[in-house]
């Protein structure tokens, strides 16, 4: 049974910063693109961070110099650093990968993780 588990959220004044961690546990062969979404005005959720399987980056432009993507393969883990919060960074950050769980149940599948809460409030 493949699940990601967020980690890293909590309550932070504006400017500061914190470390969102996801890894991904169970049967995995191997993992392809892995990213990091929130809500966002008229969408369900939108892209905030995606890294690919060779370690390309794309991030939305409202986070660019303040926001990191990394991976650690060893560990099937993702990571978010945010530097400089800002008070509209608050939201629900999900964790969110393309895994191959295993030869007999076919290609890729989409995974997504509970979610870990970030607000940022003086």
């Amino acid at each position: 049974q493949v699940q990601l588990v967020e980690s890293g959220g909590g309550l932070v004044q504006p400017g500061g910063s914190l470390r969102l961690s996801c890894a991904a546990s169970g049967y995995i062969l191997r993992i392809a693109a892995m990213g990091w979404y929130r809500p966002a005005p008229g969408k369900e959720r939108e892209l905030v961070a995606q890294i690919s399987s060779g370690g390309t980056t794309n991030y939305v432009d409202s986070v660019k110099g303040r926001f990191t993507i990394s991976r650690d393969n060893a560990k099937n883990t993702v990571y978010l650093q945010i530097n400089s919060l800002k008070p509209e960074d608050t939201a629900v950050y999900y964790c969110n990968a393309d895994i191959m769980p295993g030869p007999l149940v076919g290609p890729f599948h989409n995974y997504w993780g509970q979610g870990t809460q970030v607000t940022v409030s003086s």
